[in-house]
């Protein structure tokens, strides 16, 4: 069988012998722009099953069929970790939530703090580039990426058993360590201007949150982001 060129996330069930139905725009993908015809094949993902070899039968200019020949990828799923972030300018979201889904956050959570900027999100938008984030780089999970919430409506039901990084700007330069314990975590990363004194002070207060420090320098939010991710994930993720 042929080398696949092409990974695709499918909402559909992957299996031997399954046929897979191709909607208009990954129609339009495979065989408009990447140019696929029958006989190809095409890795297929639905962030479940793992990642199938697929070859295609049919090819249409508004729809197609494939057929999942072999498993070509076990499904490996990433750890127990969300991630809860302030949205910022449009590209630097759309690059937190690409990263976080490549860096094995299980869900993202944009929120809404004292001062966020953006009162709003296309939370499609943002699941769609976490999906591609996922095609690009070989993962077989794609984290879902929530409506914004306001971060004191998502603290005021917090599980107990999840362990939160507070990413605190102010301890910029702090000697601060993530304490070694197991069990889910999540990761809190602000806006450009910071959490408020309420916002630290209710964070404060909580026996499962943990402010850290990032390093001696103030990071911008998606860059801050993208380093707690990479610390997590050193000390008690699967790196």
């Amino acid at each position: 069988m042929k080398a696949a060129k092409v990974r695709l996330f499918v909402d559909h069930p992957l299996g031997e012998g399954q046929s897979v139905s191709l909607s208009r725009d990954q129609a339009h993908y495979l065989f408009g722009v990447m140019r696929q015809m029958p006989g190809d094949v095409v890795s297929l993902f639905n962030g479940e099953a793992g990642e199938w070899r697929a070859e295609v039968v049919s090819a249409g200019r508004k729809n197609g069929e494939l057929i999942c020949r072999s498993q070509s990828a076990a499904q490996i799923n990433p750890p127990d970790l969300w991630l809860l972030f302030a949205p910022i300018k449009k590209a630097r979201t759309d690059f937190i939530v690409e990263k976080a889904a490549e860096m094995g956050a299980a869900r993202i959570l944009p929120i809404q703090s004292d001062f966020t900027n953006s009162e709003r999100i296309r939370q499609d938008r943002l699941q769609a580039h976490a999906v591609e984030a996922a095609e690009q780089c070989g993962g077989t999970f794609v984290p879902p990426v929530e409506e914004l919430q306001k971060l004191e409506a998502v603290l005021s039901h917090w599980p107990e058993e999840r362990q939160l990084m507070f990413c605190d700007e102010s301890l910029a330069g702090d000697q601060t360590r993530l304490p070694e314990i197991d069990g889910p975590w999540a990761i809190l990363i602000g806006p450009e201007g910071g959490f408020s004194e309420a916002e630290r002070k209710r964070l404060g207060e909580m026996g499962n949150a943990h402010s850290i420090s990032l390093g001696p320098r103030i990071l911008r939010a998606d860059t801050a982001a993208v380093a707690a991710l990479a610390l997590w994930q050193a000390q008690l993720g699967d790196w």
